[in-house]
Formats: structure tokens, sequence, C-alpha cells
């Protein structure tokens, strides 16, 4: 099948389970989910594997055992790609993302050398500027450990994951098939973001 977008009772669907979050809803709306609004998103994932990597559709079910929120549905559908990429489906849109989220220990230790060198940290520095649109994740309040306060680059320094983010709210486009042409110019201009951290991070 060729992706063509989702239509707008996918978001309606997330609508619904916001105001539902049971097994109820769930099972009574299942071959909807499983037919236009996971169907979509496999096709999708399926054209952008050439460039982007192979993808994987996240599990609707939550993972109520530590948490406070016991409802156990998450109220967006999910999809990752192999080279740095996310995509969610939710009531609010389609969203996009890619970098690294969360770094491991070892990965955030290079990452900290890299941006505190002069070249490599220049070179970040003038990605984010050029990029736009990117986050810092798990931020500290000031600079870690063993780093200056007055570092030229400190902003940076305190963040322990790096990513680019887009929110696309509802619209027409979304149900045709310029919601792949989207997710790719996104990705594309996020590129040189995920280059750099995959050279100096991601790789022991």
């Amino acid at each position: 099948m060729t992706f063509s977008g989702w239509p707008v009772e996918a978001l309606e669907f997330y609508e619904g389970l916001g105001a539902d979050n049971s097994k109820t809803y769930w099972t009574a709306h299942l071959p909807f989910y499983e037919e236009q609004v996971r169907a979509p998103m496999a096709e999708l994932l399926a054209e952008l594997e050439p460039e982007f990597g192979p993808g994987k559709i996240f599990r609707p079910y939550r993972d109520v055992r530590f948490s406070k929120d016991k409802t156990p549905y998450k109220d967006h559908l999910g999809g990752w790609l192999h080279f740095g990429g996310y995509l969610q489906l939710s009531a609010d849109g389609l969203a996009a993302g890619s970098g690294m989220y969360h770094m491991e220990p070892d990965q955030l230790d290079r990452y900290r050398r890299a941006v505190a060198d002069p070249r490599t940290g220049a070179e970040l520095a003038a990605i984010v500027d050029k990029v736009g649109g990117v986050r810092g994740h798990d931020s500290l309040k000031t600079a870690p450990r063993g780093f200056a306060k007055d570092h030229p680059r400190v902003e940076l320094l305190r963040h322990k994951g790096l990513t680019t983010w887009k929110q696309w709210p509802p619209a027409a486009w979304l149900g045709t098939a310029a919601a792949k042409k989207r997710i790719v110019d996104f990705f594309r201009a996020g590129q040189p973001l995920r280059q750099w951290l995959d050279e100096h991070v991601r790789v022991p």
C-alpha cells in the first residue's frame, strides 16, 4: 500500500480516547485503530526506510507499573526510525523529532567533551543556530561538574539530550501524501545535527 495520510477520524479517535481511556473504548475501536491509524504509520515508515533506515511502531499500551497515572493506553501513536527520527500522531496533529533524547553516561561524557572542544563545540553551536528548533532535554540548572560556569557553550553543556522537534496542528494536508513530504523535509533539515551526534556521541 502507498502512504496517503491519515483521515480526520484518526485524530478524532485520539480525542475519544482522551475522554474515555478504557478497555471498553479501545476494544470497540480496535479495528479502526489497526486500519486507519496504525496501518498508515506502517506505510509511511516503509516509504521512509530507504533514506532514514528501518522503522518501528511503538506499542499503544502504557507501562503503568511505576506510574500514578493508571490509564492503560497512550494518547498518541509513536514511530521510530533507525537513523534517529521519531514520529507522533495524536489529537493535536502530527509531530516529528530527530537527534538523541536521552544520552547514556558514556554518551554524555563524549557529548560534553565534544561541546567543550573549541573545534567540535563551535561546529555544534553553528548547527544549532542554523537548524533551529533544537531542544535540550533533562538539562542541569548549571554547568556539569568539571566545566566552568562561564564556559561560552555552557547552555549546550547543561543538556543530557539534544533534539530537533516540530509540531504540526491538524490540517487538511494530514490526510494526503503531503504529510510524508513535510516529514522528509524536516528530517533532512535536521541531518547536520544527527551527523554531529553520530560522529561525536553515538559511536564509542
